[in-house]
Parts: structure tokens; C-alpha cells; sequence
């Protein structure tokens, strides 16, 4: 069993607050940054230096702190320049500069945390729709639920329509599921009695039973739940372009700074060099990147999970994925349909069509589909049976037809679409009636137009 709901209204609630938290400290720097040049130009400038110094020592209380995590963890960055110009205003008066070096901090800060935040928010659904509870079956033949820590491996459980399988284990009957939370498959798999399944998929279509062959903290759900937390509980690994100069740069700064001091004798122009350095936009330029790149992922619906993915991708050189709903739609289409020697092509499409009508299946979608664009009258299935993973049967016109995989050994018509079928990549449907085979109907997953690479590719939709 799956967990309960979330009240939908509270999570667009939550996101406002998290937003507001990560976006304050920016919003309180700009306004005391702004009502400093407002009271500077109406002539209160002491009042606005001091406007500008809180507004300095508010961005350097959390920066200082940031850095002296990172220097414990023996990491060096170019914040310490930032923190040391920070410093240095306060020191000489300049207020100004170290409220404008301030606001460019509290930026990059807020959008760290904001990137951060939506790199996370998909790996917090996996903890939220982790299963607690499970149906277990009792040995007088009745139904107990119980919570998923008392499952052990022998159990027999039921798994209702869309309940969250809970535990690694054995289909006892078929079953139709979504995997796409765990292996990324868009498709429905259909599973046969016997077959292994993994914790965390979805029953999509009837109540099945399960025996269980791992408990719940065995399981492969239970796995991904562990990495889920200790992936929110660490800050993204978001490597700065600066960063990766600061073993350089940050010496070199401080001995130019040094130099001014030494040369003129006034310790305003080392805060002077330091102020000038403070690589603010390099400082920007990853928080900006990211949450650019998280964006415009999310609208080409691909999930990143965080910065650091972004920034290993950008050094990949060969890339592997899944290909359905990926680079192909996701919608395969009927391509091509052949028949027993004599047979009518578009009758035999007729017929796979008018039973599948009735099927939720994404390949029966596309048989009814095909047929309609052609314009076949369909007609009306009776006494229509689905076996999943195996095909539908059902009467159309007084004649029993069977749509999917069909037991025994296929005619040598057939063999040679199969074989055609398996080099071109298609999945193929066969159809029979009482008498025999009638034919085959070969579909396709288009390849998407916004995929790359040579167009009007198609590759099969398994």
C-alpha cells in the first residue's frame, strides 16, 4: 500500500515559504542597499554609511561562517577574498563598496540554495511516496495490513491497483506495471506469473498477489530511499568556475593587496585591491548556470537530480539512455501490416482493432488509432478477455479473433516479419482466428523531432 496523499494545497504553500526563506536575506540586503543611495542623495550620509555598514555586516556574519566550514573541511575557495573585502570596508570606512560586494554575495548565496532546492524536490517525492504499510495475506485465507517492517521474505502479500509494490518479489498472477520511478521505462510492463519484480513500481492494472523474497529494508526501494536521503542531506557538490582558480588567484590577490599597502602606506588601497578582485560575477556564474540548466531541463521534461550532475555532463563524451520516450515520443504507431498469403491487409487491421478497442494498452491504442485514420468501420467486441502479457481475445463479427503473442511455432510468412521486424526495430502484434494465423502488425516508437541526429529515424517501442 502506498502512502496517503499529501494535501495537495500544502505543497505549492511549502514551496512559497522555502522560496521566501532562500530569497529574504537577498530581499533585506537590496532594500537597505537601496535606502542607503536614498538617503545619500537627499544629503543624510551618515545616515546612509550606516545604513550600508548593517547591510555589510549582514552579508559577512554568514559568509565568514561559510568559509570557516569550508577551511575546516579543508576546502579553499575565493569567498575568503570576498570575506576579507567585506572586512576591509568595514575597516576604512568604505561602505558603499562593501554593501555592493555584500549584495553580490547574498545573490549567489540565494540562488545556491534556490538550485539546490529544485535539484532536491524530486528526490523528496521518492521519500514521500515510500510505502509503510503492505496487505499481507493470512493463513486462514483472509487480508491483515501491516506495516512494512513485519513483511518478511515467504510472504504472501496483495498488491492493489495503484498501490506502490512494497517489498522485492514474485508476481503470482500477471500484472501490468509502472516502473517508470525506478527504471525509467515510460511504457507499461506487462509481468508474468513467476517474474521478479522490484519494490517501488506501481500496479497499474488489477490486484495481484506478491511473495515476497526480500523484506522491506532489503528491498530496492529501501535502497533508493537511502541515497534519496543522503542526497537532501548534503549540499549539492557545486564546484564554482572561481574555485577552480582560487590556488592561484586567491595568493596572488592577497600579495597584490599586500604590495598597494607596502607601496603607498595606506591600508585603504589593499581594501581597495580586494574589493576589485572579488570575482563576483565568476562568483555567480554557477548558481546562474545551474538553475538556467535546471530550468530549461525541466520544461524538456529531464529531471536533474543536482548541480554537480549539470557540471559532469557538461565533461561527458559519450552519452547512453533509454530510447522510449527519450529520444523516440513515447507513442508507438502501427508501420506496416502483413498477411497470410491471400489475406486483406486493412481486414486484418480491422479485426486486431475493433478487439483491442476495449484494452488500455499503449500498443492497442495504436492498432485503434491506425485503423481510424484509414478509416475502417470497426466493429463491436464481445466476449473480449485480456491476458496481460499475452493478448486480447473477443469475438468481432461472429468470428473469434486473438491480438498479441500467439503460442506455437509462426508460419515461415511470419517468421520472416519477425526477423524483418527485429532489424528494423519494431515490435510486432500477430492475429488469428479459429482457423489460424491471419497476419502481423508491425509498430514503431518515432523518433522525436527535437532528438538530434538524422530525422525520420523510428526505432521499435519496446
Amino acid at each position: 500500500m502506498g502512502t496517503q496523499p499529501e494535501c495537495l494545497p500544502e505543497r505549492p504553500v511549502r514551496r512559497r515559504r522555502a522560496f521566501r526563506r532562500e530569497f529574504a536575506p537577498l530581499t533585506a540586503l537590496t532594500g537597505l542597499v537601496l535606502a542607503g543611495a536614498g538617503l545619500w542623495l537627499t544629503g543624510w550620509r551618515a545616515a546612509a554609511d550606516a545604513v550600508w555598514a548593517v547591510a555589510t555586516v549582514g552579508a559577512l556574519i554568514p559568509a565568514a561562517w561559510s568559509v570557516l566550514r569550508r577551511l575546516w573541511r579543508r576546502q579553499f575557495g575565493v569567498d575568503v577574498i570576498a570575506v576579507l573585502a567585506l572586512v576591509g570596508a568595514l575597516a576604512v570606512g568604505e561602505y558603499l563598496a562593501g554593501a555592493v560586494v555584500a549584495l553580490m554575495a547574498g545573490t549567489g548565496r540565494s540562488l545556491e540554495a534556490y538550485a539546490q532546492r529544485r535539484a532536491t524536490r524530486d528526490l523528496r517525492a521518492l521519500l514521500e511516496r515510500a510505502p509503510r504499510s503492505a496487505r499481507r495475506r493470512r493463513p486462514d485465507g483472509g487480508i491483515e495490513v501491516v506495516p512494512l517492517d513485519r513483511v518478511a521474505a515467504g510472504d504472501r502479500l496483495l498488491v492493489g491497483p495503484g498501490d506502490v509494490v512494497p517489498v522485492d518479489g514474485a508476481v503470482e498472477e500477471a500484472a501490468t506495471l509502472d516502473e517508470s520511478a525506478v527504471t525509467g521505462e515510460s511504457r507499461l510492463v506487462e509481468r508474468a506469473a513467476g517474474e521478479r519484480v522490484a519494490s517501488g513500481v506501481v500496479n497499474a492494472g488489477a490486484a495481484f498477489g506478491l511473495r515476497a523474497t526480500r523484506n522491506a529494508a532489503e528491498s530496492t526501494y529501501a535502497g533508493i530511499v537511502r541515497l534519496a536521503e543522503q542526497a537532501t542531506a548534503r549540499k549539492a557538490p557545486m564546484v564554482r568556475l572561481a574555485d577552480r582558480y582560487a590556488a592561484a588567484f586567491v595568493p596572488f590577490t592577497l600579495v597584490l593587496a599586500g604590495l598597494g599597502w607596502a607601496l603607498s602606506g595606506q591600508f585603504v588601497r589593499a581594501v581597495a585591491v580586494l574589493v576589485v578582485a572579488t570575482p563576483c560575477p565568476l562568483l555567480l556564474a554557477t548558481p546562474i548556470a545551474v538553475v538556467s540548466g535546471l530550468s530549461r531541463a525541466a520544461r524538456r521534461g529531464v529531471l536533474v537530480r543536482d548541480g554537480g550532475s549539470l557540471e559532469l555532463l557538461g565533461r561527458a563524451r559519450t552519452l547512453l539512455m533509454d530510447k522510449t520516450g527519450t529520444l523516440t515520443a513515447g507513442r508507438p504507431r502501427a508501420a506496416e501490416t502483413v498477411v497470410a498469403p491471400g489475406g486483406d491487409r486493412d481486414e486484418v487491421l480491422r479485426l486486431a482493432a475493433s478487439v483491442e478497442q476495449l484494452s488500455p494498452h499503449v500498443l492497442a491504442a495504436a492498432l485503434v488509432g491506425q485503423a481510424r485514420e484509414r478509416g475502417l468501420a470497426l466493429g463491436e467486441p464481445t466476449d473480449v478477455t485480456e491476458e496481460p502479457g499475452r493478448g486480447v481475445t473477443g469475438r468481432v463479427d461472429g468470428r473469434l479473433v486473438r491480438v498479441g503473442q500467439l503460442a506455437g511455432e509462426p508460419p515461415e510468412w511470419a517468421r520472416r516479419a519477425r526477423d524483418r521486424a527485429e532489424l528494423a526495430g519494431r515490435s510486432v502484434v500477430r492475429v488469428a482466428d479459429e482457423r489460424g494465423p491471419l497476419g502481423a502488425v508491425m509498430l514503431e516508437d518515432p523518433v522525436r523531432p527535437d532528438a538530434g541526429g538524422p530525422s525520420g529515424g523510428c526505432a521499435g517501442p519496446g
